[in-house]
């Protein structure tokens, strides 16, 4: 007995040692199946490819949500406007940017934001309207600011919201692509090792990517929640230094005044450079001294129009004006001082129409198509990066003529005239190869010629749409081909007086290009 007993003691010591006791309600088992996924986290955190994804999803996944997400358009003191993120750079910090349209971006160094969030405004055309008035009332200026202000909150937070939905969308994109090829190893893994099944090789990868994903979303959350609190404190406290428009955007011109007396009995008026006033085609008759200093010729585009619409046209245009210097200020033409074009459309009245020749002079095309012929290659970094900044430049002039054009007395139909290409690129005559002694044009230097015109006129373009101007776009024989009409050469080549300048038959075709778009007769 004492022998069986013993056993059962031993039995009872085996049962007792190996059976959990579930009488106490504080055993700890219950928090270690809770805690259990808090370690599962823990260790995915310090895995490799988990920490190689959430650098993924922050570097690229930010700035991608910012650039695929548009801008979000609103209505305040009855003006058009954009709310969105300027593109994220490099840089810690920067400052917010305004777009007026038609003009270079403007950064505005009063809203000085830290983190890649930086925002954006887009603005105009200036609409003058019952809304924009009331910020100019002192009796409503105060609740209209307040009013504007207000919607330009809820327009950013509308585009932080869907920025959002944008970046959560990449992020799992993102997940799912490392967890993709994360389960494609271990499964490739398992088959080399013949150990364990493929259910649970797949079953481990699916838990890790559940994981990472999770990971990823709440920290991506939290990183995106900080760069929307930095934006919001950058803009508000640079907001509240600002007193005016001029304090926040700083100032930059004013519209050019009137010049000389009124004029009258013009249907319209031709505005530009050289080819607008047709350089090396035969004087005006009688003409006046800014004629003469400017070169104006008889079968000049204001004078094509004239015969075609039956009306007089006021020719304004001048070779070598720019936007800056002959179209909206002054322009020196040898000893005399032409007054700024626009100064003197300003005076005629009742105008139909007006055309714009504008662009090459403004960005010196003639720099860039010596260069071409001169060098073996033209398509270096530092002509391009020059080629980008008169071009950034011009935009900013462009901007400016275009509200002046807007503002006409009258509101005549306004026309842009678009830049002509000179060459084709497959153009192998005398003309292409250019002088003796210059290296000439290939295709390739051609079709990057061609290319640089092409910005420019998308620009031209793009600035008339904005303000609802009609845009022409004559279609010109290319030096090196061949009339389909046999009318002439539309161009002036090498051997002329003024080399890629319209010859009369060009100047005809930039007119019946244009007439289609300046009405009917009144």
């Amino acid at each position: 007995m004492f022998a069986h007993g013993r056993s059962r003691e031993i039995s009872l010591s085996e049962l007792t040692s190996s059976s959990p006791d579930t009488s106490d309600p504080g055993t700890p088992a219950p928090a270690r199946s809770a805690g259990h996924p808090l370690r599962e986290l823990a260790r995915e955190m310090r895995r490799g490819a988990t920490l190689l994804t959430l650098a993924v999803c922050l570097c690229l996944g930010v700035p991608a949500a910012i650039v695929l997400t548009p801008d979000q358009d609103l209505v305040s003191l009855g003006q058009p406007l954009s709310v969105g993120a300027r593109t994220p750079s490099l840089s810690l910090s920067g400052p917010a940017q305004l777009v007026q349209i038609g003009n270079t971006a403007l950064d505005i160094p009063r809203l000085w934001v830290y983190g890649p969030l930086r925002p954006k405004l887009s603005m105009g055309p200036v609409q003058r309207n019952a809304e924009a008035a009331l910020a100019l009332r002192p009796d409503t200026a105060k609740q209209a600011g307040s009013d504007a202000t207000g919607a330009l909150l809820r327009g950013f937070l509308r585009w932080y919201g869907w920025a959002s939905l944008c970046l959560l969308g990449v992020t799992l994109a993102i997940c799912s692509v490392s967890g993709y090829g994360q389960t494609l190893l271990l499964l490739r893994r398992h088959r080399r090792a013949s150990s364990g099944s493929t259910e649970e090789s797949w079953r481990r990868g699916l838990g890790s990517l559940a994981r990472r994903t999770l990971l990823a979303v709440v920290i991506v959350a939290v990183a995106w929640a900080g760069c929307g609190a930095l934006a919001y404190l950058g803009a508000m406290r640079g907001l509240r230094s600002v007193g005016s428009l001029a304090e926040l955007v700083g100032t930059y011109h004013v519209s050019p005044a009137p010049v000389g007396p009124k004029r009258f009995g013009f249907a319209g008026a031709v505005i530009g450079d050289s080819r607008a006033s047709r350089l090396g085609g035969p004087p005006v008759t009688d003409g006046t001294p800014d004629d003469r200093a400017c070169g104006r010729s008889s079968d000049s585009l204001a004078a094509e129009l004239g015969q075609l619409t039956g009306q007089p046209v006021l020719n304004l245009a001048c070779p070598g004006a720019t936007v800056a210097a002959g179209v909206r200020g002054q322009q020196q033409r040898g000893p005399d001082l032409v007054p700024p074009q626009l100064g003197l459309l300003k005076q005629a009245q009742g105008l139909r129409f007006v055309a714009v020749v504008v662009g090459p002079n403004d960005i010196g095309w003639t720099d860039f198509l010596g260069y071409c012929y001169g060098a073996a290659n033209c398509s270096d970094n530092l002509s391009q990066g020059e080629f980008d900044y008169r071009l950034a430049a011009f935009d900013r002039d462009y901007g400016d003529l275009l509200q002046d054009l807007a503002e006409l007395p009258g509101h005549p139909a306004v026309a842009i005239v678009t830049s002509y290409r000179v060459l084709n690129a497959d153009a192998q005559c005398p003309d292409a190869k250019g002088p003796p002694a210059a290296v000439g044009l290939d295709q390739a230097k051609i079709e990057l010629l061609n290319q640089r015109n092409d910005r420019l006129n998308a620009l031209l373009t793009g600035g008339a749409q904005k303000y609802g101007f009609q845009v022409a776009d004559p279609e010109l024989t290319a030096l090196c081909d061949h009339s389909a009409d046999g009318l002439g050469p539309d161009l002036q080549g090498l051997t002329d007086p003024d080399p890629f300048h319209p010859t009369g038959i060009g100047s005809l075709r930039m007119a019946a290009a244009v007439l289609p778009l300046i009405g009917p007769a009144r």
